[in-house]
């Protein structure tokens, strides 16, 4: 039997922390739906009601376009190890891309990735538990290191070029506007902020 509350408890977000992945679900009114899996230590509660997570380089942008056409956003973690439980965040969320006043504010609650483009803030009005106890047991072995590499390597003038060859339009041929929110008028801006020392918040 499911449960739903208006906002995360103590016993929820200490759950959130303890998981390796969680998947993300968007979708405009006429789009198709795309969910997601994130992992990397990239997300964190900011609040009882507000979560935020940092959004690296990927061969697709739905999430981005999603959100700022219809801003609603569901994130479920699910228990592969110990009790079984799901666990749903629901709510409206805001893309923050490099050049809006709020990377600044938000960027360093996050260990810096390779390749990062965007935060998610999402502000959440129903959490919803439910069993999991279909949901297999996996063991967790360690994070892949693939794409932060490959962002390395690729460089701040590869990723820019990445993202006006492969991140500007959604698969449905919407606008994701990753040039004029992330590299503005200069092609030649920089596109990797200043380290900054991430904090305490809960993490995944």
């Amino acid at each position: 039997m499911s449960k739903r509350y208006k906002e995360l408890s103590d016993s929820h977000i200490q759950f959130i922390g303890e998981q390796r992945i969680y998947f993300v679900g968007t979708a405009t009114e006429d789009s198709r739906i795309n969910v997601s899996p994130k992992g990397m230590d990239s997300l964190r509660v900011l609040s009882s009601q507000r979560v935020a997570w940092l959004n690296v380089t990927g061969s697709g942008n739905e999430t981005a376009t999603h959100v700022q056409l219809t801003p609603r956003m569901t994130i479920m973690f699910c228990a592969f190890q110990g009790p079984p439980m799901i666990l749903r965040l629901y709510g409206e969320a805001k893309v923050v891309h490099r050049n809006d006043p709020e990377w600044d504010e938000l960027f360093p609650l996050f260990s810096p990735l390779a390749g990062a483009r965007q935060i998610f803030d999402l502000q959440v009005d129903l959490v919803q538990v439910s069993c999991g106890m279909s949901v297999p047991y996996y063991q967790y072995e360690g994070d892949r290191d693939l794409l932060l590499n490959w962002a390395e390597k690729r460089g701040d003038e590869g990723l820019r070029q990445y993202w006006l060859e492969k991140n500007q339009e959604s698969i449905d041929g919407a606008e994701t506007h990753i040039a004029a929110k992330n590299i503005g008028g200069s092609p030649s801006s920089s596109v990797a902020p200043e380290d900054k020392r991430p904090t305490s918040e809960s993490k995944v």
